[in-house]
């Protein structure tokens, strides 16, 4: 049972209902109705044993006992403001236990490094996000780990075949579905037997699932066998633009010994990100339901653009197809990430980008304002043109985050953009 109010009348509460109070009470603070900022680096103990208790379950001497807290001792450890907004954000993936990192790669370089050990392998889907590539592919082999890659198109026979040429423990798999930036699906089930079939009572091999650009609102991989959830929380958690920051989730077991390592390499969030954070959550469910809603718009104007290739956005995947029949089973939405080819290669995709007047030329995504740029140069710089080319990020590409703008404004930019490209 939850130690928070998370139900009226015995039935349980919305997350959306529960972004406003959950994990925090009015009376630690004066009465105030907002979590206060705890901008502090250390927390006073009552007395010298109570300091001594804190610090034995912190260090991992015992597990706390029946209803005993985790007691307040440094904020690299713990902070009000950022276990509030664990709680919370755990709460939409119905996830046991949540960590805050200061960024998504903070995230996915911690969890990595928490449970991957030399001559390890690790699965990795593709296409990636470049910092993730270039994580996977360039700095784990300098420590004896080595990436063994696939694609969404790839059998399940097919990754297992990969997985026995390479040799070694097979470490981890992570996938990041939808891709960056192509909307790739990627079958977080098989996945999850793959991962299961490398088990051994000795090991469990995770699967860790980047949730990005659909979560938390319109996938949940936990719900499909993943063990731990990723986050980039810059994107649409936090939304605004305003904030770094990253998460994961999962059993508290598996959990735990994610935090711990945060804590040696310093990777938390701050209190004042984690306050925004809880700002954020508050209104996270009608910002990517209005952003979903303005995308499909959007993404069937570019798909009857005559300077556009093609489109690809989960909202117009062709009936039948593997992908749409993936789709049906795995996702809860289409969320608001497009990304289109424009004729004319890369010339045109850079002049389409510079004509745009009320979408912005940047990278990120998932905030308030729509955000356009050009992977191939840009987020994913990292990988060479012949595996961008392979992972269908090409010259011509770009990549779209509808923001909260009226569709048809961003329609009457995106028209006359096209018209220069």
């Amino acid at each position: 049972m939850s130690k928070w109010k998370d139900r009226i009348g015995g039935k349980p509460l919305h997350p959306e209902s529960l972004m406003m109070s959950y994990g925090y009470k009015p009376e630690w603070s004066e009465g105030a109705a907002k979590s206060p900022i705890f901008q502090t680096s250390t927390f006073v103990f009552p007395d010298a044993e109570a300091g001594a208790a804190f610090f034995e379950i912190a260090t991992g001497k015992r597990d706390p006992g029946a209803g005993e807290p985790r007691g307040l001792i440094y904020s690299r450890l713990n902070n009000p403001d950022v276990e509030i907004a664990e709680d919370r954000l755990a709460l939409w993936d119905g996830a046991e236990d949540c960590a805050l990192f200061g960024s998504g790669m903070a995230a996915i370089a911690t969890t990595l490094l928490a449970y991957l050990r030399p001559g390890d392998v690790v699965a990795v889907s593709h296409p990636l996000y470049g910092g993730t590539h270039h994580l996977t592919e360039s700095v784990l082999p300098q420590f004896g780990i080595r990436p063994v890659t696939f694609g969404c198109a790839c059998p399940e026979e097919e990754i297992e075949a990969r997985l026995a040429a390479a040799g070694g423990r097979l470490g981890m798999v992570l996938v990041e579905t939808p891709a960056n930036p192509t909307n790739d699906l990627i079958d977080i089930a098989c996945c999850a037997r793959i991962a299961a079939r490398h088990s051994t009572p000795e090991h469990k091999v995770l699967l860790a699932v980047d949730n990005t650009f659909l979560g938390p609102l319109f996938q949940r991989p936990l719900d499909h066998g993943a063990d731990l959830v990723l986050y980039s929380a810059t994107k649409y958690i936090g939304g605004h633009s305003d904030l770094i920051a990253g998460a994961v989730l999962g059993p508290a077991s598996l959990v735990e010994p994610i935090r711990k390592f945060r804590t040696l390499l310093g990777t938390q969030t701050d209190p004042y990100t984690a306050w925004l954070l809880m700002r954020s959550l508050e209104t996270l469910k009608v910002r990517m339901e209005r952003q979903a809603a303005s995308a499909g718009v959007v993404a069937d104007y570019l798909a009857a653009h005559p300077k556009v290739e093609r489109v690809n956005y989960l909202g117009r995947l062709s009936e039948g197809s593997p992908q749409h029949d993936l789709y049906r089973r795995q996702c809860l939405g289409s969320g608001a990430m497009i990304s289109f080819e424009v004729k004319g290669g890369v010339e045109g995709a850079y002049r389409l980008l510079n004509a745009l007047q009320l979408v912005k030329l940047a990278v990120s995504l998932g905030s308030t304002e729509s955000l356009a740029e050009h992977p191939a140069t840009m987020t994913h710089s990292e990988a060479t043109a012949e595996e961008n080319l392979a992972a269908g990020v090409t010259p011509g590409l770009v990549r779209l985050s509808v923001g909260l703008e009226h569709p048809d404004d961003l329609i009457l930019d995106l028209g006359q953009a096209l018209e220069k490209a």
